[in-house]
């Protein structure tokens, strides 16, 4: 297949206009396949040559304006247009499309549960091409007019309003003008919930099989949306451009979520079967905020092109968590942000695969594909954190709403931004795009508190980085009331960096933190002083924010080899009894079992990492024992199993039924103790089979296949390995589960030999298989837990000499760079 590149998406647009596409798809051909037809009307400002995209499985007959077309010459996914002449034309295009196994095209999933069958689109970037012929590039937007058949019973869902024909067909309105990777269509036996909302119709859809748990949380997840749509009518002039709002929750889906207009399909994990925090629900909401947010930026206004991917995420994000904070009952969602999400931005920011926020070029559609990362979502909504944090709000709204109006149904680049926001401000905002968004990698800032007359000081900040910030530095003091233990805010300075002066500070404080409220996007450290208070009182800091930015900067301070592993376990293990805020709890906790006890410490340090780790979860537990706090209980009990060295504890809530004192354990938390327990030895195939046929629901098998793929058996290891690269008949779900499984620290020894194998057959399978198995394949297939030269060597020969494709490629740059930080922050190991 051939990847579209910039210079050619340019000179297409100079040559067409696309109006419309009429599309009609026949889903009752069979399993296999689906009937495409398409017709196309567009015009040539010139005479000249051009292509159209399509990857069928057969090509069954093209015309254009009534002329046959050899459909031999089809190259790839590449239809040639030869000798077009200036004005209007109309290509026809007929073909057969091949369902798709991995989320990409048209996906095709039959539930275990009932034996439903349900389809439905993921057709970003370039994959429309999977489904019907397009000019597949985001300035050529067009009027799409879809009708689908479809089996009798089903419902089909798509961007605009659909009704019912007869005969199971199903016409969509037509569209506005959108680009094409944002058509969507969703059909199936669903389970749906509708209503109307400011004159419009809303509607949420699920499979059947999930019914229950979509009812159990309609009120909610309608509430949020309600709220945000308001919300949104607030601050934006442009009301929102779609017909209806249906959100779709679908099967094995390979993103959190899609924005299509009028049809935002998520992944149906969020349709919750097992009990969840109350972060998780607000995780949930900031999706649905993420993606409305998206009707505006980045369906209303498209990008021209890649480069400005920041242009529809950044804005998506910075927006879902403002608003989500603003309209809803979830206000303090910047936390979960700072310590979990912003998390994910300095990683990627800090990996020889970093890129700006905003690249001055990205030569083709496989490259623009590997930069939706940490940067482009999370390090992007921090700068536009900290763009308004310079601006004020009320100026940046007023840029973005001359913006939207400037570029409606259109499409717009940074160029066009940055003027619409200098048009509303007297300050430069070119200069400050040019040193957030064209720019890699973080800052860091450093204080130093110099002595003066009378127990006074001054603060200097020492940045390392190019970047103007305006922060925040708090000075807080320790409370001397009979408790103590606690610190006390005294004041917040606000700081423009680089400064042109020392700042005094009165008295020394016992605290000095940098980024406070976390408005701007750096790592920061300590003087001396503070990181001693940090250790002792850290849990005593009185707002979750700021304690956020410090478990962040202890966090850094881990990865950059400047605080043992050890240590932080320490901090963990004192503070984290006393958190409150679930965010943070399961942020530390999640990077104390995932990095530190799997990669930083040795093997010979590792269990008493997990004892501690064992002990906290513990700790936790008997704090909950009231049942004030389920969500920090469940959050306790999910680790206490992970980090499980000794099966009988979690064997005896599995026989049981229940953790003493509560929860009781549903679907999740069984098939989260059974995976356990393969890791540990203590369970076997037939135990895995009974809790299957207890669930055998599309979640009970990959549950099933994550134990199967964990067992420390050479036979399992052997099949698992034999499923995921011999063999193409796993989903992208079900290979994701079994990659989860394979690799486990304890069974190091068990899966050496297959280290070496990793690199040949994860490039096959990538080969085979395509990006988005290519990603999961290097995402979660990579043997991460062999912190060792050798896995570093042999990774580094596999990108030297196999090839990789670029979606595999830019994984195991990133997994690669991973695995040599730790080599340099694990004790006594050598890079």
């Amino acid at each position: 297949m051939s990847v579209l590149t910039r210079d050619e998406a340019q000179t297409r647009a100079g040559l067409l206009d696309v109006h419309r596409y009429t599309i009609e798809l026949d889903l009752t051909t069979g399993d296999e396949t689906f009937d495409s037809r398409t017709l196309i009307r567009f015009s040539a400002r010139a005479d000249g040559d051009t292509f159209v995209e399509v990857r069928p499985a057969e090509l069954r007959s093209v015309t254009l304006d009534g002329q046959p077309l050899d459909p031999e010459a089809l190259d790839g996914n590449r239809l040639p247009l030869k000798n077009l002449t200036a004005g209007e034309h109309e290509l026809r295009v007929h073909a057969h499309m091949r369902y798709s196994r991995t989320g990409e095209g048209m996906h095709r999933f039959t539930d275990p549960t009932d034996g439903e069958t349900y389809v439905y689109t993921q057709l970003f970037m370039d994959d429309v091409q999977r489904v019907f012929a397009a000019f597949d590039q985001p300035d050529l937007k067009a009027v799409f007019e879809l009708s689908v058949k479809a089996p009798e019973g089903w419902t089909v869902l798509a961007n605009g309003v659909t009704e019912h024909t007869g005969d199971g067909l199903w016409k969509a309105a037509a569209t506005p003008l959108i680009s094409t990777y944002l058509v969507a269509v969703a059909a199936g036996p669903w389970h749906s919930v509708r209503t109307e909302h400011r004159g419009l119709p809303f509607g949420l859809h699920c499979r059947r099989s999930l019914a229950p748990y979509l009812d159990n949380d309609a009120d909610e997840l309608l509430d949020v949306t309600r709220a945000c749509f308001d919300r949104y009518h607030e601050k934006f002039d442009e009301p929102y451009p779609f017909d209806s709002y249906d959100q779709a929750f679908v099967p094995e889906f390979n993103a959190g979520a899609m924005e299509n207009p009028g049809l935002v399909t998520f992944r149906d994990e969020f349709v919750y079967r097992s009990a969840v925090t109350d972060t998780e629900r607000q995780t949930r909401a900031m999706v649905v905020a993420h993606e409305m947010a998206h009707m505006w930026f980045g369906d209303l206004v498209t990008l021209k092109w890649w480069d400005d991917i920041w242009l529809n995420e950044s804005f998506a994000e910075y927006m879902g968590y403002q608003t989500l904070t603003e309209a809803t009952r979830f206000t303090d969602t910047w936390t979960d942000f700072g310590v979990n999400r912003k998390a994910w931005g300095y990683d990627a920011d800090q990996r020889p695969s970093t890129h700006p926020v905003a690249p001055e070029a990205v030569d083709d559609t496989a490259s623009a594909l590997l930069n939706f990362d940490g940067i482009s979502y999370a390090k992007g909504a921090s700068a536009l954190r900290q763009l308004v944090a310079w601006l004020g709000e009320k100026d940046f709204l007023a840029g973005i709403n001359t913006h939207f109006t400037r570029h409606r149904f259109g499409n717009a680049t940074l160029a066009d931004f940055i003027d619409s926001l200098a048009g509303a401000t007297a300050r430069d905002v070119h200069a400050w795009a040019d040193a957030w968004l064209r720019t890699t990698g973080v800052d860091t800032l450093t204080p130093h508190l110099a002595p003066g007359e009378n127990g006074t000081c001054a603060l200097t900040v020492d940045r390392t980085g190019s970047r103007p910030h305006r922060i925040a530095a708090g000075l807080y003091d320790r409370d001397l009331g009979d408790d103590g233990g606690h610190l006390v805010l005294r004041e917040r300075l606000h700081l423009d960096l680089p400064q042109t002066g020392a700042h005094p500070v009165g008295k020394r404080p016992a605290l000095l933190l940098l980024n406070d409220g976390d408005l701007s996007y750096a790592k920061v450290r300590f003087d001396p002083e503070s990181f001693e208070t940090v250790r002792k009182d850290l849990s005593g800091l009185p707002e979750p924010l700021a304690r956020a930015v410090v478990w962040n900067a202890l966090r850094d301070a881990v990865r950059d080899g400047e605080l043992p592993p050890a240590a932080y376990l320490e901090t963990a293990r004192a503070h984290l009894p006393l958190e409150t805020d679930l965010a943070i709890v399961q942020g530390v906790l999640a990077f104390a079992s995932t990095y530190i006890t799997d990669r930083y410490v040795t093997p010979e340090q590792r269990p008493a990492a997990l004892a501690t780790l064992s002990e906290l979860c513990r700790d936790l537990i008997r704090r909950t024992e009231d049942g004030d706090n389920p969500g920090l209980r469940l959050i306790a009990v999910r680790h206490r199993i992970d980090v499980a060295a000794h099966p009988d504890t979690i064997a005896a809530w599995f026989a049981d039924g229940t953790v003493p004192g509560g929860p009781e354990l549903d679907p999740e938390l069984r098939w989260r103790v059974l995976a356990r327990l393969a890791v540990l030895g203590a369970t076997d195939e037939a135990a895995i089979a009974a809790e299957l046929e207890r669930d055998p629901s599309a979640t009970g098998q990959e549950g099933a296949a994550r134990c199967r793929a964990a067992l420390p058996d050479p036979e399992a290891k052997a099949r698992a390995w034999e499923a995921m690269f011999g063999s193409d008949e796993l989903s992208n779900y079900l290979f994701t589960a079994t990659a989860q499984g394979f690799w486990q620290p304890e069974q190091a020894d068990l899966v050496r030999a297959y280290v070496p194998r990793y690199y040949t057959d994860a490039v096959d399978v990538a080969d085979r298989r395509g990006p988005a198995i290519a990603e999961a394949a290097g995402r979660w297939a990579f043997p991460a837990h062999a912190v060792d030269a050798e896995n570093l060597r042999l990774g580094e020969e596999c990108l030297r000499d196999a090839a990789p494709i670029p979606a595999l490629r830019r994984k195991l740059v990133d997994q690669l760079d991973d695995l040599a930080r730790a080599l340099r922050v694990q004790p006594g190991q050598e890079v």
